[in-house]
């Protein structure tokens, strides 16, 4: 018998469905979500092409690039190329217009700000920004393209803030590559954590939110948590297992025999060996979040800690070791954190703020999967933003929908409840691996003449990997 035999994913299967009812006025959505950034486009027929690509990244397109986009929408493929690749239209009118948008539908003072680097595979060497680089997607080192994005994540969903491409040291100081590649005179290099600093800058005003969360690309420097604590913003970053920390609640050594000394410090030790250290008794444990298979739990231990890098002793901060409960029985995973914040916070609380963070990694993951953001061919630096702008619009238009049909399709698993806006677009016809675990196929819904030329929705097979269930695909 087949997995999906069983009786169990047939009851899935079937509560997975969206009738065609369901999906009655989706073009008409998508033309009032459009009148909103249409006249952001300098000319008539900018905001037309606009549209265009639009529709071709929320299609069932095998790849959503602009030669299929506009030999599917029958127009020319030359004028489509050069709006996305270099068209003189600003990208980031569209993204502030959008940043309002999100914020207006998910404004939350409990929200969190989320950075995450994501890689771009590119066979050649000639595409802006291209270096040797660890490719999640791909599992190894390869040709990318970095982009660093800024999400506002919040109990009722997340969307998207900001993008910026990396650019290597190497690029930077090439002047030939920088003209080929039309990288404006006043792009300097920035390491990723000082581009997170700036876009945090930018935005953080705008924004009401509680906490900044990472991963450990960001967490493990030092510098990039001394910026967010001058500008007073708490913090929940991921760290390496092996980092070194003090336990400032931790017994101090005795003195040694027959010296009258100060009483030696706690001396310092890998995280992971500290919460090996930590009695049962110490750990408390926290609902995170519904799932497929009833609600995920975590156990959690905090104390005080400074660090030590290169030598210096950090200042006092938080670490935070996140037991992740596997609900087959297998060993939890383990995640390590340090936190921070002006005023005192409950360990409940850094908890439920740390998984916001993972809600970057699903959106980006099906943002590749259904709206094209890694669908590009283009090679300058206008045109990777120009691309990264409209791919974002056509995401943040997936999750305004996905709350549409879930207030129409109120399942009995909660899969499409509307105020679980932190379930996201599930790709039903991934062609490669992506940076998250991917879900399973699905299964075909009913066909409606009366729908969306470029869409269909359904509710996917749920997938333990990921809580994404709405997902849209081209009506052939």
């Amino acid at each position: 018998m087949s997995l999906l035999e069983h009786r169990q994913a047939q009851a899935l299967l079937a509560d997975a469905e969206v009738t065609a009812d369901q999906v009655q006025g989706c073009r008409r959505r998508l033309s009032r979500f459009l009148e909103r950034y249409v006249p952001l486009f300098y000319r008539k027929e900018q905001g037309h092409n606009a549209q265009i690509v639009v529709e071709g990244l929320l299609s069932g397109l095998e790849r959503k690039t602009a030669e299929p986009i506009a030999r599917e929408q029958g127009v020319p493929r030359k004028p489509i190329q050069f709006f996305v690749g270099s068209g003189k239209w600003d990208d980031e009118a569209v993204m502030a217009e959008l940043r309002r948008h999100v914020v207006e539908t998910l404004g939350d003072p409990q929200g969190v700000l989320v950075f995450d680097p994501s890689a771009f595979p590119k066979k050649g060497t000639h595409s802006c920004g291209v270096e040797r680089a660890w490719c999640g997607r791909l599992g190894k080192v390869e040709n990318c393209q970095v982009g660093l994005f800024l999400v506002y994540a919040t109990g009722r969903g997340q969307g998207p803030l900001d993008r910026r491409l990396y650019l290597p040291k190497e690029w930077v100081a090439d002047r030939v590559r920088r003209e080929e590649c039309h990288v404006p005179a006043a792009v300097r290099f920035q390491q990723r954590w000082r581009m997170a600093l700036a876009m945090l800058d930018r935005h953080r005003d705008s924004v009401p939110h509680q906490a900044v969360a990472a991963d450990d690309e960001f967490g493990r420097v030092a510098a990039f948590r001394a910026g967010l604590r001058q500008r007073q913003e708490a913090y929940v970053l991921d760290v390496p297992c092996n980092t070194q920390v003090r336990d400032l609640e931790g017994r101090r050594p005795p003195r040694r025999a027959g010296r009258k000394t100060r009483r030696r410090a706690v001396p310092f030790r890998r995280a992971d060996a500290w919460a090996a250290a930590q009695p049962g008794s110490r750990w408390q444990e926290f609902t995170v979040s519904d799932g497929q298979k009833g609600p995920i739990r975590v156990q959690a231990v905090m104390t005080s800690v400074r660090t030590r890098q290169d030598q210096r002793l950090g200042p006092q901060e938080r670490l935070i070791v996140i037991r992740h409960l596997e609900s087959d029985g297998n060993e939890p995973d383990v995640s390590y954190h340090l936190a921070w914040a002006a005023q005192e916070r409950s360990l409940e609380q850094w908890v439920q703020a740390h998984a916001r963070r993972h809600q970057i990694e699903q959106m980006l993951a099906h943002g590749k999967g259904e709206a094209g953001l890694a669908h590009y061919e283009v090679r300058s630096y206008v045109g990777w933003h120009h691309h990264m702008t409209l791919s974002l619009l056509a995401l943040w238009f997936l999750n305004l929908e996905r709350v549409t049909i879930g207030e129409k399709n109120t399942g009995g698993d909660g899969a499409a409840n509307a105020g679980d806006l932190g379930t996201v677009v599930a790709a039903s016809r991934p062609d490669r691996p992506t940076d998250c675990a991917r879900g399973q196929r699905r299964a075909a819904p009913q066909r409606t003449s009366q729908d969306l030329p470029l869409a269909r929705v359904h509710r996917s097979v749920p997938a333990t990997a990921s809580p994404w269930r709405i997902g849209i695909k081209r009506l052939q």
